[in-house]
C-alpha cells in the first residue's frame, strides 16, 4: 500500500484479492470512527483543534465535524462492529433508545445503509398516521459554486445523500443556536 494506491504481486489468488478488499473496506469504515475519536480528543486537550486537524488530516472541515459528531453520539461501547459507520450516522440524530432499536434490527436483519434509511423514513411516515410528511420549500439562496461543490463532496465523502446532508447540517446549526434538539 502506498499513499496513492496499491501495488499487487504478479500472482494473486482470487481468495487473497477478495480478502484484501475485505480488509480495505474495514480500514475505510474504521478510519471514520478513528478520525471522529481523534477530533474529540483534540477538543478536550488542545485549542484550535479543527484548524489544526484540517491541516493534519487534509480533509474538509464539515467532513471532520460529521465524523466527530457521529463518534460523540456513539461511545465505543455502543458501536456495532458488524455495522458500518454510515449505519450509525443514519440514526445518530435519534434518541438513544431509537438508535439501539434500529441498530439491533439492522444487525439482526443485515440491512444495508439504504435499507436502514428507508426503514427510518417509513417509521416517520407511520408516526404521522401513515400520512406523508408535509414538506415546505425553502427560499432559493444564491450559493457560490465552489461552496456547493465542497458541500457535495463532503456529503459524498461521508456517504450521506446531499439533501439529507444539508438537512442534518441545518438541524445541527439550529440545535446549536437554539440550545434544543431539532424535530425528528
Amino acid at each position: 500500500m502506498t499513499k496513492v494506491g496499491l501495488r499487487f504481486p504478479t500472482e494473486l489468488s482470487f481468495a487473497e484479492w477478495e480478502r484484501a478488499g475485505h480488509h480495505l473496506s474495514r480500514i475505510v469504515d474504521s478510519s471514520s470512527w478513528c478520525l471522529g475519536d481523534w477530533l474529540m480528543y483534540g477538543k478536550e486537550h488542545y485549542a484550535d483543534r479543527y484548524q489544526r486537524a484540517i491541516r493534519a488530516a487534509g480533509l474538509q472541515y464539515q467532513t471532520l465535524r460529521n465524523y466527530a459528531w457521529v463518534s460523540r453520539q456513539f461511545p465505543l461501547n455502543r458501536r456495532r462492529a458488524r455495522l458500518s459507520f454510515q449505519h450509525h450516522a443514519e440514526v445518530a440524530s435519534l434518541s438513544t433508545e431509537k438508535q439501539d432499536m434500529l441498530l439491533d434490527q439492522a444487525e439482526r436483519l443485515r440491512w444495508t445503509t439504504k435499507q436502514l434509511r428507508s426503514h427510518i423514513q417509513d417509521a416517520r411516515s407511520q408516526a404521522n398516521g401513515g400520512a406523508r410528511e408535509e414538506f415546505a420549500l425553502i427560499p432559493r439562496i444564491q450559493v457560490p459554486s465552489s461552496r456547493l461543490v465542497s458541500w457535495r463532496r463532503a456529503a459524498h465523502q461521508t456517504g450521506i445523500e446531499f439533501d439529507r446532508w444539508v438537512l442534518t447540517a441545518l438541524d445541527r446549526a439550529a440545535e446549536q443556536a437554539l440550545g434544543e434538539p431539532a424535530d425528528d
